[in-house]
């Protein structure tokens, strides 16, 4: 029996997919401020002016529409994720969303403790930028959300 041959074009797209989530990764820490709108659009101007598109507003959304909505939001994701593989947490700490989620990679019980987000916080910048003050932090079920520092509520 042998293994049908994969769609070029289904390859193609997977490539382009995988490339631009790796741009993404190796260059999400070349704007600051980190962890800001601000450095999501200075990337996304990047990315446009390197594809040949202009800096005026028409060419940024002519640059958007030919993203689509479905993938900006996957690339927005991987802008504003970090994965600590040692701690078994994963950060996802998008400005735009009320709350920094912190989840685990590993047992629940073992890697979602106080000691070891806060040392995630640290390696990724962000102790500053969220409340410290651990009795604020929520836990839910299988993740810890912890408020952004300049917002009330």
């Amino acid at each position: 029996m042998t293994t049908p041959s994969p769609d070029p074009v289904a390859l193609q797209a997977t490539l382009v997919d995988f490339a631009l989530a790796e741009l993404v990764r190796q260059h999400r820490e070349s704007f600051p401020p980190f962890w800001s709108q601000e450095s999501w659009a200075k990337l996304l101007i990047w990315l446009a002016l390197n594809c040949g598109c202009s800096g005026d507003e028409a060419g940024l959304k002519a640059f958007a529409e030919a993203i689509g909505a479905m993938q900006m939001g996957r690339l927005r994701r991987v802008f504003f994720e970090r994965e600590l593989g040692d701690l078994e947490l994963q950060l996802m700490a998008d400005p735009a969303e009320q709350q920094v989620l912190v989840l685990p990679q590993g047992p629940v019980d073992a890697v979602l403790t106080p000691a070891s987000i806060a040392e995630a916080l640290e390696r990724v910048g962000l102790q500053e930028q969220v409340v410290t003050d651990q009795n604020r932090w929520q836990r839910l079920d299988a993740l810890v959300a912890l408020p952004w520092a300049n917002r009330q509520g």
